[in-house]
């Protein structure tokens, strides 16, 4: 027995003596591998832009904006509290004088944008019925605020103020048009590869039926958020935008990341973000979070509504933008009364993922998504089967004093066509948009989307406008509108989810719970969660 030790010494030592090595000079061999691969990516970087530069624009602008990103992390790290110091006179002198540097800011702003409307609607009159639709929404909303004296107009005006600003850059600049419609198809050639795998698994059949066309993107779109989720670039952006409009709008910092989180998850994976404060927001808070989840879409069901045919462009541009407005609109019809025990911190904690390696974060979010995928083919076939009824029952109750082609989009044609023609669609179109906006909300986003894509194959198809009195297709622009309008879980349907959800999170439920390890701040609390996937909490995901 001694010898067979000493035998199995002798082979594990310099085993042993290896890793010891390895463990001890490991910075040494990280280097020694970064610096090979920064090398070899430089020298494929540099051949790349010689043979064909316009065929590696792309590789250009991310090697860019990866340089200039990590540049700027490395400066704040190593350089951030001396560059502080330095600006500390000037930070200084702008608290003291703050209130008139605000005032020539306020007129410098009204000025630009006044005179912005009168060289832009002189050519395009009708594009102040749009003008005059936000400030008539606005005024609702203010009549109808919780509490009118209480409200932020900072926070208001700032938020619509990057919405408008985003809008500006992407509809009206060319490098916007440029950079939204190269985002846009490069989202749509990767939401492509999805037929890679569903063509093995369905076969023939991803080509013309739509749950083995469209459903399988929103599997492909989870897989990918979750990747991006395990290697904290998604949480890293999210806390870049959530930085953004907490400096300029003033709002606390859980509201704003879970509104800025919005942009890429669901209206029910965004408050898992910020889980451990929910219990100490107050009531404004908790109404943001709301508002947010019903003003933007996923970044999964976005794939799906791309595959529809709606414009990328659009779709993306939509999502970012209503960000910022429904922070502002949640602060105009709800306004902050009570003190927030989080408007002091400078930062929160993000929760991250809990998988162990990209391969399980990968399936982990190709699993989550069934789901969801689930979901949205049964509501499809519920929504759409309830439509057909209740267009049959109109008909039959209209069929009674002789009007048979009485339907629910007819009666929402003219009950919302307000709505579509001060959001500056033409008269003429205002009620098939109408139409849309009903479906939309008395129904779902799917349904309204599907009908869009329909009117939008029909102009692209050239067929007639009109075909027995109904309007089959309408113009660009109110295609570029409604695609705006429609971009959000906003129906009656979402606020039995959104409530479910955040109840879940809220309260300390004790069936079909799970202890959340790691939360602090309510210790052994229980918390149900449906389907989404558990997030621990790790305090090396830290924000701006």
């Amino acid at each position: 027995m001694r010898l067979k030790r000493m035998e199995k010494d002798q082979v594990t030592r310099p085993i042993n003596a290896a890793e010891d090595f390895v463990k001890s000079h490991s910075p040494v061999f990280k280097s020694v591998l970064l610096a090979i691969f920064g090398a070899g990516y430089v020298a494929y970087f540099i051949a790349a832009c010689v043979l064909d530069f316009q065929r590696a624009t792309a590789l250009v602008v991310l090697t860019v904006l990866a340089v200039v990103i990590q540049s700027f992390e490395l400066l704040k790290k190593y350089k951030g509290k001396s560059i502080s110091r330095c600006f500390q006179p000037v930070g200084k002198c702008f608290k003291s004088n703050l209130r008139w540097i605000k005032w020539v800011f306020v007129v410098i702003i009204l000025g630009l944008l006044v005179t912005w409307l009168v060289l832009d609607t002189s050519k395009r009159p009708e594009q102040l019925i749009s003008f005059g639709g936000v400030c008539l929404f606005v005024l609702l909303l203010f009549l109808s605020s919780a509490h009118k004296t209480a409200v932020s107009w900072r926070s208001v005006l700032w938020g619509l103020g990057i919405q408008f600003c985003i809008g500006l850059f992407v509809i009206r600049t060319q490098p916007g048009l440029i950079a939204f419609e190269w985002l846009g198809h490069q989202v749509k050639v990767f939401l492509d590869y999805t037929k890679e795998g569903s063509s093995f698994v369905f076969g023939d059949l991803i080509n013309n039926i739509f749950a083995f066309q469209a459903l399988p993107i929103v599997v492909f779109f989870s897989s990918i958020m979750s990747i991006l989720y395990y290697l904290g670039i998604m949480q890293w952006v999210i806390l870049k935008i959530s930085w953004l409009m907490q400096i300029t709008m003033g709002t606390s910092p859980t509201e704003t990341l879970s509104v800025a989180g919005n942009i890429f998850v669901g209206q029910t994976e965004a408050p898992l973000l910020i889980r451990p404060y929910l219990r100490d927001m107050t009531k404004s808070e908790i109404h943001a979070v709301m508002t947010g989840g019903f003003a933007t879409i996923a970044g999964s069901v976005m794939g799906a509504f791309i595959s529809f045919g709606i414009d990328a462009s659009s779709l993306i541009a939509a999502s970012v933008m209503a960000a910022p407005c429904a922070l502002a609109i949640s602060k105009l019809s709800y306004p902050e009364t009570e003190e927030s025990p989080f408007k002091s911190e400078k930062s929160v904690k993000v929760a991250c993922g809990d998988e162990q390696n990209i391969l399980e974060a990968a399936s982990s979010g190709a699993s989550a998504s069934i789901g969801l995928v689930a979901n949205i083919a049964a509501n499809l076939i519920a929504f759409l089967a309830i439509l057909g009824f209740i267009n049959q029952a109109f008909s039959w109750l209209g069929g009674m004093v002789g009007y048979p082609s009485l339907t629910f989009q007819l009666i929402c044609s003219y009950v919302f066509m307000p709505v579509a023609f001060m959001m500056g669609i033409p008269y003429e179109e205002s009620f098939t948009v109408a139409e849309l906006i009903g479906t939309k909300l008395f129904l779902n986003e799917f349904v309204a989307y599907e009908k869009l894509a329909k009117l939008k194959s029909n102009r692209l198809s050239g067929v007639e406008e009109l075909l027995g009195g109904e309007r089959q297709w309408i113009s660009v622009r109110s295609e570029t509108i409604t695609t705006y309008a429609l971009c959000g879980f906003a129906n009656f349907s979402s606020l039995g989810i959104v409530i479910g959800g955040l109840c879940n999170l809220y309260l300390p439920l004790q069936t079909r719970g799970h202890l959340i390890p790691g939360v602090e701040g309510h210790d052994h609390r229980h918390v149900c969660i449906s389907h989404q996937r558990l997030y621990r909490w790790n305090p090396v995901c830290a924000s701006p």
